[in-house]
């Protein structure tokens, strides 16, 4: 009989953690679930003697236990380190030897340092899931679980695997959204150059050509003016050009808008305008619904217990109105009600979702049901970027064609007074 340390969670969702004795690992997992608990990590206990001797030895060499290294690590990175893992541990590698040959084919830089350390860890003792939560910039909370849940049920290789297809599914999203964007915002920053370009070079020439005639401006050209004035500096009292400001704008406005986002209040007022906003909300909407179903989805084909999943299925889907929803779902599930009701409440997924949702809960496939829904809206999210694009395509020809055409009917308006002044001099 040995002694087994456990984390496991209760049925109210809390975490619970103890000491067991048993024969293995799996018959102290079968007794804890039979007490109505949720085992998340079962390991042996070593001796305290042993254990002491590697905290001094991973000290010493500046890493091992409880030590984290700084900067986040591409996601990119992460996952091909995944699925190179999946593939050294399906192939009968034992665990450390694998990490080794990882870290030695990593490049210099934090991922090596990182994988070193978990090395370290594990060679003292600790299960790899733990050893990955000490770097939280590189695996976060839900590769952590999964990780765990796969060394719990002996899957880790196959976990793996779900986990770098989850990854870079993921990645494919994000690259489709971002690219997509690409085009719009390179045209809209030239637009921008050129037109403030023209105000500080060409309107300047065109004030001294209409004040050596002596015709009165109309309004029109009076704002143009006023504007070429303000974006030159050359308004009586201005401090700093416009110029300037337009240049520190858009980073003025990330500022803004990071430091707004950690506030609760302007985290929940912004997730709640986009969602909202004519367009783009349906894309927004359609993203958050694919991020968070492939996520729980996942967890739950990983053995990851249905309330912890949806916490960090909560935790992790990116948006305020979605992780009230998930909220009020682990709730449900926590007081034995079911998951489709207050998740069809809340408003904020099809009536579709919400349909195969409760099919996956009557049949028991409940983790196959939320990957069909989240393939189905990814294609969506591929359909509502083209739609984006071509609506944006005209809308930005037409908001250029504006403004060009009324520099132009601003500088033109006066040419045509001093071309009737000249013409009436002439004739008397």
């Amino acid at each position: 009989m040995a002694t087994y340390a456990y984390i496991a969670m209760t049925a109210a969702g809390k975490q619970e953690k103890g000491t067991k004795d048993g024969a293995s690992s799996d018959e102290v997992t079968k007794a804890l679930r039979a007490q109505g608990l949720f085992p998340t990590d079962v390991r042996e206990q070593k001796a305290a003697k042993g254990k002491a001797e590697k905290v001094k030895v991973a000290k010493k060499k500046g890493k091992g236990m409880g030590f984290s290294m700084p900067g986040r690590v591409n996601n990119k990175i992460i996952t091909n380190f995944t699925r190179q893992l999946s593939t050294l541990q399906d192939a009968g590698l034992p665990l450390l030897r694998s990490m080794q040959i990882l870290e030695q084919q990593q490049k210099p830089g934090t991922m090596k340092k990182i994988l070193g350390a978990v090395c370290e860890d594990v060679e003292g003792g600790s299960t790899l899931s733990e050893s990955f939560a000490k770097h939280p910039k590189a695996f976060d909370r839900l590769y952590c679980k999964m990780v765990s849940a796969g060394e719990v049920g002996g899957v880790l290789d196959v976990i793996l695997q779900r986990l770098a297809d989850f990854m870079e599914k993921g990645q494919r999203l994000k690259r489709r959204i971002k690219g997509a964007m690409i085009y719009p915002a390179c045209v809209i920053s030239i637009a921008i150059a050129i037109v403030t370009g023209i105000m500080y070079f060409v309107i300047p020439k065109f004030v001294t050509i209409f004040s050596d005639f002596d015709v009165k401006l109309p309004a029109l050209t009076l704002f143009l003016i006023d504007t070429s004035n303000w974006i030159a500096g050359s308004n009586k009292g201005q401090a700093v050009p416009g110029v300037v400001w337009i240049m520190v704008s858009p980073f003025l406005i990330i500022i803004v808008f990071k430091l707004l986002r950690k506030t609760d209040f302007g985290r929940a007022a912004f997730d709640v305008f986009f969602v909202k906003l004519p367009g783009l909300g349906n894309l927004v909407r359609k993203t958050t619904i694919a991020r968070f179903t492939r996520t729980l989805g996942t967890l739950i084909s990983a053995g990851v217990p249905i309330l912890e999943a949806v916490l960090i299925t909560r935790d992790t889907c990116g948006n305020w109105l979605y992780e009230r929803a998930l909220n009020n779902v682990h709730n449900s599930i926590r007081d034995g009600d079911s998951f489709a009701v207050p998740l069809r409440q809340s408003k904020v997924v099809d009536s579709l979702v919400v349909n195969m949702i409760d099919v996956g809960e009557e049949t028991g496939d409940m983790d196959v049901m939320l990957t069909k829904i989240a393939d189905n809206y990814d294609e969506e999210v591929d359909v509502a970027v083209g739609s984006l694009l071509s609506l944006l395509e005209p809308f930005m020809v037409i908001m250029l064609g504006g403004i060009i055409g009324t520099i132009v009917l601003a500088l033109f308006l006066p040419l045509v007074s001093m071309i009737e002044s000249v013409s009436g001099g002439g004739k008397k």
